[in-house]
């Protein structure tokens, strides 16, 4: 009988270490678990902001380009020479008066920095260094319809191909090198754009 505990007292002895190690080895496992549960919530964060921006961004863009559509006759008044928004006016929310193209501009201008909605005393409705722009195509011609291109820029999150630039009213040249990586370099590729274009047809 003394024996027989002898051996039983063994057998439990040899066992207590292979508990500690799979106890480890499960801890482990958990936590790298729990890490890669971490890191797919912070790109879900970061995709979900970067949708947000591009909403708001076509929202602001449609806007524009059904002012421009409305007020047809003053097409031409509505052309940028600085993106309105994001550094225009050194990023003041402006007080607009006045009528038509002036007016309009002000007001996209004003909604581009987010004015809509406000967090205290800062403004948080639109995207991050929200930029917009109104270039025409081409000079207009006789019988032939003139092209305006409305854009509008902000800063993105994570790195993507750089907007074009190849002409003077490509829609990368809406907010070019304004936007910054984290050594504060100007850096194209969290440069994000959308244009759209709007045709005014000659009615003389």
């Amino acid at each position: 009988m003394t024996q027989y505990r002898k051996n039983i007292a063994l057998r439990l002895s040899s066992t207590q270490g292979f508990s500690l190690i799979e106890v480890l080895v499960t801890i482990v496992i958990l936590m790298i678990g729990l890490l890669g549960l971490a890191g797919l919530q912070a790109r879900a964060l970061t995709a979900q902001l970067e949708s947000y921006q591009r909403a708001q961004a076509l929202i602001l863009l449609k806007d524009m380009a059904d002012r421009i559509d409305t007020n047809r006759k003053n097409a031409a008044s509505y052309i940028t020479t600085a993106s309105r928004g994001t550094g225009f006016n050194g990023s003041a929310v402006l007080n607009c008066a006045g009528t038509g193209s002036s007016f309009d501009l002000c007001q996209w201008h004003n909604a581009l920095l987010g004015a809509a909605e406000t967090q205290g005393t800062t403004t948080v409705g639109a995207m991050i260094g929200a930029r917009g722009c109104v270039f025409q195509v081409a000079s207009p011609v006789s019988g032939v319809a003139t092209t305006y291109s409305v854009v509008v820029s902000w800063q993105g999150m994570n790195s993507t191909k750089e907007p074009d630039v190849s002409t003077p009213y490509s829609a990368g040249q809406c907010g070019l090198n304004q936007y910054m990586d984290r050594n504060n370099n100007p850096q194209e590729t969290l440069h994000r754009a959308i244009s759209l274009p709007v045709s005014i047809a000659d009615l003389l």
